[in-house]
């Protein structure tokens, strides 16, 4: 990744936290540059978060493997995330988990790439 990318320096950031707060199950990270949303495969972009121009940055710790996978959501899972997490505090909703089957299958495929 490029040393000037914002996105990349934000995911940096996310990893040492993470890597400070778990040890070593987190070993790296990978980007998911996809442009589609792991919610629900709509193309991802710019969304609107109170009122002004965002991307919806997140990550997720694949355990199995100990990497943490950065990821852009489209405007609607990241409304529906923003909402289960109001309602249920501490606890994922269903869209979680279809985003981490998707990550997770999306770092596969990633990684299968080079092994041919």
């Amino acid at each position: 990744m490029d040393s000037n990318d914002p996105i990349d320096d934000a995911l940096a950031q996310m990893f040492l936290q993470m890597h400070a707060h778990f040890g070593d199950a987190v070993k790296s990270y990978w980007f998911n540059d996809s442009g589609i949303c792991p919610g629900c495969r709509r193309q991802v972009g710019v969304v609107k978060h109170k009122g002004k121009d965002a991307v919806s940055l997140n990550a997720f710790i694949y355990r199995e493997v100990g990497v943490l996978i950065g990821y852009f959501l489209c405007q609607r899972c990241m409304k529906e995330v923003f909402r289960t997490a109001k309602r249920t505090p501490g606890q994922q909703g269903p869209r979680h988990d279809a985003i981490e089957a998707n990550l997770r299958a999306a770092y596969q495929q990633h990684m299968n790439a080079f092994d041919s």
